[in-house]
């Protein structure tokens, strides 16, 4: 079925259309400039001349030297090198430390199951809790610190209700401790003082914060930053990894030393061009007036039904979120019947995280904030994006209220 005449795309979250003028850079790196870069021939080094442009792109974005970005296959993989990479290289030069990790309960699976994973291994690790709003408690971070904590991993931006974490006074405390430790270290007797002390190293997932946020990485303070070129009007496919220098990284992935002997693998070429041309639309000014355009449409999505179905809960704080999200609670109706009504109705939306959404679980970040199972299961994502009109939130408005009201109806009465 083509989608072409399907109406409204409300599910931005998930992924975003391909920008016209990124596609037209793409173009030519999939047939005329198709070397390989790797190879030392001028069909190579065209291609690499692609991707060393992108990735001037991407530092500058990002606020780093060119030499911090590792390109990657998107920003699940991006994840798994940052924490996985950096544990690795840890245990490898500290083969009998014991490490403690602090991560948030409300992560993308792409890190709450690496996280798992070493658990199995014998790492310690705590998982934060979240308020009603899906935010992290500043102070609960700083009491989870322990002597042998390495390692933090928080998502800027929360994919389901996005919420947005304090990431750029998390990073702060971060390096006031690290400080702290590598000072009472320096200031003791050097015959007694034992081994350099291990720092903290902070990884935050930005894949939905790249749209709206401040992401230089100076600000933010971290070590490592992953983020995903489809979220951001590009290809799918294809991600980056922001590693500082300095940072101790083990490769994953072997069987070649691309990538500064970082990531193995061919580089997608025309993705990675693709990328940098998405990248580079995102300037201070572009930002701004996306996020207000955006917002302005949130708000009369939001008004329009709360004023037009009745028990409707607004699951997004407003005033702690990407302008992007609305998520809804409609009591008394399935979320994933309202999905496929509004489907029907050539409207796409989600029930939570495009990654997780074959699962019939309750959402673990809406149970997280303190939402009921129940109220969880009659959850539905909005999320807009920079071409959703005015229009496509007024047909929303008008079609979703006889949805609710229809399915109402016809649930099973408790």
């Amino acid at each position: 079925m083509s989608i072409k005449n399907k109406s409204i795309y409300l599910d931005h979250s998930a992924t975003t259309p391909v920008d016209k003028g990124v596609l037209k850079a793409m173009l030519p790196y999939f047939s005329d400039n198709f070397g390989n870069p790797s190879s030392v021939h001028s069909f190579g080094q065209e291609a690499m001349m692609g991707v060393d442009i992108a990735r001037e792109k991407v530092a500058e974005f990002l606020d780093c030297l060119v030499s911090e970005i590792v390109f990657t296959s998107g920003a699940t993989e991006a994840d798994n090198l940052a924490i996985f990479g950096v544990i690795k290289a840890l245990k490898r030069k500290n083969p009998n430390d014991k490490f403690h990790i602090i991560t948030s309960s409300i992560e993308h699976p792409a890190a709450l199951e690496l996280f798992k994973v070493l658990q199995v291994q014998g790492i310690e690790v705590t998982f934060l809790p979240v308020k009603s709003n899906g935010i992290i408690d500043v102070e609960d971070f700083k009491q989870a610190i322990k002597d042998n904590t390495v390692f933090v991993s928080i998502m800027y931006v929360n994919s389901e209700v996005g919420s947005i974490q304090p990431i750029h006074e998390v990073g702060k405390w971060i390096q006031k401790i690290n400080k702290l430790k590598l000072k009472k270290w320096q200031e003791a007797d050097p015959k007694v003082r034992g081994d350099k002390p291990l720092i903290i190293y902070f990884h935050t997932d930005a894949t939905q914060a790249v749209n709206f946020l401040n992401c230089s990485t100076k600000h933010l303070h971290v070590d490592l930053l992953s983020l995903s070129s489809h979220k951001i009007y590009g290809p799918k496919g294809v991600g980056a990894l922001f590693v500082k220098t300095g940072t101790p990284l083990d490769a994953i992935q072997l069987g070649g030393h691309h990538e500064n002997n970082r990531r193995s693998g061919t580089l997608n070429v025309s993705g990675i061009v693709g990328m940098g041309e998405a990248i580079k639309l995102l300037d201070k000014k572009t930002i701004e007036k996306n996020n207000k355009k955006i917002a302005k449409l949130r708000q009369l999505l939001i008004t329009g039904i709360i004023k037009n179905i009745p028990d409707a809960i607004l699951n997004t704080d407003l005033n702690q979120s990407v302008p992007s999200h609305a998520h809804f609670s409609f009591l008394g109706a399935e979320g994933e019947a309202i999905l496929i009504s509004l489907d029907l109705a050539g409207i796409a939306v989600s029930t939570g995280s495009a990654c997780a959404s074959n699962s019939l679980q309750a959402s673990s970040t809406l149970l997280a904030m303190g939402i009921s199972e129940e109220v969880a299961h009659s959850s539905i994502r909005f999320t807009l994006g920079k071409n959703t009109t005015l229009i496509e939130i007024k047909k929303v408005i008008e079609i979703l209220p006889k949805i609710i009201k229809r399915l109402r109806q016809i649930a099973p009465k408790l």
